[in-house]
């Protein structure tokens, strides 16, 4: 017959392994759990390949990046971490249809990949002025436009009550660009 001391001491066996086991399963966790990303992203909802420039302004002041080419229906990361300003700008070209995603904010250019630093005198310096179109991120963390089909857009137009719209701007949610100008 087996002694009570037997008992308690298979129990207390087993309380470390099982205490080691979780521990491990937490620590596991730990090193698969990624944070949420903090980024600046495009999304190509179209069925077109579209060329994407960039505009925003750094701790040394506006810098304007391009181009980045996307698919038809994929999502790109522009910028990466978190955003350090509130406002960006987007210019976009639609390569297959033709036609553009613009604004009235004039920022510079070129038709090769570049990174130009500064906004005045784009075209004295060798580069295009472009009108880019502004995103309001809200100060967030992380932010994804999304660019659409002309009528997709349609139905985006309309002004949302209680939101601002400023001079020059489409009607449409912050970051939900209307279909590109022919």
């Amino acid at each position: 017959m087996p002694s009570d001391d037997r008992q308690p001491q298979s129990t207390a066996r087993r309380a470390p392994a099982f205490a080691l086991a979780a521990g491990l399963s937490l620590l596991g966790l730990a090193f698969t759990a990624a944070p949420a990303a903090a980024d600046f992203r495009l999304c190509n909802n179209t069925s077109s390949r579209v060329g994407i420039a960039l505009g925003y302004k750094d701790a040394e002041g506006w810098v304007t990046e391009g181009w980045w080419n996307i698919p038809a229906r994929n999502c790109e990361t522009l910028l990466r971490g978190n955003l350090i300003a509130r406002y960006y700008y987007i210019y976009a070209l639609d390569y297959d249809r033709g036609g553009e995603w613009s604004g009235q904010a004039f920022m510079c250019s070129r038709d090769k990949e570049f990174t130009i630093r500064g906004t005045e005198n784009c075209l004295a310096r060798g580069y295009d002025r472009t009108g880019f179109f502004e995103v309001d991120t809200g100060e967030q963390r992380a932010w994804t436009v999304q660019l659409t089909e002309t009528s997709d857009s349609k139905q985006q137009q309309v002004p949302i009550p209680g939101m601002p719209n400023t001079p020059g701007a489409s009607g449409l949610p912050s970051g939900a660009p209307a279909g590109p100008k022919p």
